[in-house]
C-alpha cells in the first residue's frame, strides 16, 4: 500500500502516519477479490469454500486477503520499488498466488503495475482492485468537484452487493464535472470510457485549484467511488477512487471474474497524478 504520495508538498492521497495502520484500506492492493464477497462463501470447481466474514455488519468478506500481509521489497531504485507477496493457501482459500507490485514515479505521476501468477495446482478465481483516497488538500469535500469516466452504474441491495446495472443518471452520472456538495457515494460503475491514450479517469477538483486524479488502462473496467459518509471517524475525509478488475461478489456472479489456471499470469496497470 502507499502510505504517502504528494507532489510539490501537495497530498495526492490522504496520508497516514508511519506507525499507524492504514485507517480505511488506504491505497491497499485488494486481491484475490476487491470489494465484498457475499457471506464469505464461494464455489470453485464444484467445491464450496468459506473465508472469514470480515465485515460482520453486512455479513461479507471485504477486500480480499493481501491487504493483511506484509509485502517484501524485491527491487529498489531511485524512481521505483517492487514488492512481492506469496499469498499462501489457507482456510477457505486453497490456492497459491505470487503477486508483484511496482510503484514508479515520473514527471507524469505515479504508475502502479501488478502481476499475479498462479503457482499452485488448482484454477483460482481472481479479481484485483486498489483503494486510494484522494486528498482534498484540507478543504471540505463539499467544496470539491468530481468526475468519473463510466457509463453504467451498479445497483446494490442493503448489503452493498450487486443486483444489476443501469445507465448512469441523476447523482450517478459523473461523466460531466459536478459538485460533491451533498453527494453521498459508495457505489460501483462499469463501462469505463477512455481518452485517446486508452485511459479512464476519476478526478477530484479542489478549491486550491488542483485536481487530483486516478487513471486505469484497458486492463481494468470497473470503478468504486466512496465519499466515506458512513465510515465512523472518517466521514468525508477524502474521496476513494478505486480502479478494479471486477465489482463486488464476482466470485459468485462470475461477472468479469478472472480464472487463473496453474502457471497463468494476470497484469493490471493504473496510476495517479495532479492535473
Amino acid at each position: 500500500m502507499v502510505r504517502e504520495y504528494s507532489v510539490d508538498g501537495r497530498d495526492v492521497f490522504v496520508p497516514f502516519r508511519e506507525d499507524e495502520a492504514a485507517p480505511v484500506f488506504n491505497a491497499a492492493v485488494l486481491l484475490p477479490w476487491p470489494n465484498r464477497l457475499r457471506d464469505g462463501v464461494y464455489t470453485a470447481d464444484g467445491t464450496r469454500h468459506q473465508v472469514a466474514v470480515s465485515e460482520p455488519d453486512r455479513g461479507t468478506a471485504l477486500h480480499g486477503l493481501a491487504c493483511w500481509y506484509r509485502w517484501e521489497a524485491v527491487e529498489v531504485a531511485d524512481d521505483a520499488v517492487t514488492l512481492e507477496l506469496a499469498l499462501p493457501a489457507q482456510k477457505g482459500w486453497p490456492f497459491q498466488l505470487v503477486s508483484r507490485v511496482t510503484y514508479r514515479l515520473s514527471a507524469a505521476g505515479l504508475e502502479v503495475v501488478v502481476r499475479t501468477r498462479n503457482v499452485g495446482a488448482g484454477t483460482a478465481p481472481y479479481g484485483i482492485g486498489f483503494h486510494p483516497w484522494l486528498s482534498t488538500g484540507g478543504a471540505a469535500l463539499d467544496d470539491c468537484t468530481v468526475s468519473l469516466d463510466a457509463t453504467t452504474h451498479v445497483t446494490v441491495d442493503d448489503r452493498l452487493l450487486p443486483t444489476g446495472t443501469e445507465p448512469v443518471a441523476g447523482p450517478y452520472d459523473l461523466r460531466e464535472t459536478r459538485s460533491m456538495a451533498g453527494l453521498d457515494l459508495d457505489d460501483a460503475w462499469v463501462g469505463a470510457t477512455r481518452d485517446a491514450g486508452g485511459l479512464a479517469w476519476a478526478r477530484l477538483g479542489c478549491p486550491d485549484g488542483r485536481t487530483v486524479a486516478v487513471w486505469m488502462d484497458e486492463t481494468m473496467d470497473c470503478w468504486q467511488v466512496c465519499s466515506a459518509d458512513h465510515i465512523a471517524g472518517h466521514e468525508r475525509f477524502g474521496l476513494a477512487a478505486e480502479p478494479m478488475s471486477c465489482v463486488a461478489d464476482a466470485f459468485n456472479t462470475g461477472d468479469d471474474l478472472v480464472r487463473l489456471a496453474p502457471g497463468d499470469e494476470h497484469t493490471v496497470r493504473w496510476g495517479a497524478t495532479i492535473l
